[in-house]
Parts: structure tokens; sequence; C-alpha cells
């Protein structure tokens, strides 16, 4: 079974509910999209930031799972966002996420979210704690 579709078996309901789309996956790096809907929007009908953020932190999430050892767990315990650019209703962002630290209780992945332009929308530095199988 390929990193890609190991993480597309994973049942993450959030991520459904934001649309996300994986595109490739492998240790290194992690890639979805995600279309701009509506309900993700500010009144001004671009995208909430809070959207970006989850976007991103479900990218990071995504690379540490694939790097966990067997048993184990993660959790985010921080994330830092920079805005760039705002995103409007009906584009398409684009994630992709790398590892900037894997170690044996923490990893630090850094999403990039672009438009298809590849125009920078945001970039996220998250740490995950890797949690210990029970």
């Amino acid at each position: 079974m390929t990193d890609l579709e190991r993480l597309r078996e994973i049942d993450l309901p959030f991520a459904r509910l934001l649309g996300i789309d994986f595109l490739t996956a492998s240790k290194e790096r992690v890639t979805a999209e995600m279309l701009v809907r509506p309900e993700l929007c500010t009144v001004l009908a671009m995208i909430h930031g809070g959207a970006v953020m989850a976007f991103a932190d479900t990218l990071g999430a995504a690379g540490t799972v694939l790097n966990l050892p067997k048993g184990a767990g993660t959790t985010t315990i921080e994330s830092k966002t920079n805005f760039l650019a705002a995103a409007p209703a009906g584009a398409k962002v684009l994630g992709e996420a790398t590892p900037v630290h894997i170690g044996r209780r923490t990893m630090v992945w850094q999403t990039r979210v672009t438009l298809e332009s590849g125009r920078a929308v945001a970039l996220v530095t998250q740490t995950q704690m890797v949690l210990e199988p029970k």
C-alpha cells in the first residue's frame, strides 16, 4: 500500500468537511488541494484564516502520521501562521507540507499554502507531539 493510499484510508471527518483532497504523500512531502467554498469564507468572500490553518494543520499531521512508529499517535502542540494573501471563494488552494525536523518525541512541519497561480497565501510551521502507544 502506498503512503497516499494509507492517508486516504484514514477516516478524517474534519478533513472531509473541509473538502481536502490529498494529491501526493510520502514521509518527506504531503500535498493536497482544497476548494475555497463560501462556507469557508469571511463576509468578504475570502477564505477565513481558520480554514487556512486547519488545511495546513491537516497536512502537517498527515506527514507526521506517515513517520510515526507503529501504534503511536500525534497531536499538534504549536502552530504559527504567516498570512500572505487572500484566497477568494471559488479558488483552489494548494498545500505542500515538508518536514523541518523528524524526531522521536516531536516533528516540525512547514506547509506552504498557495493559489493555483503560485501566489503564496500562507506559510505555516507546526510542531506535532508523538504520542507513545498505550
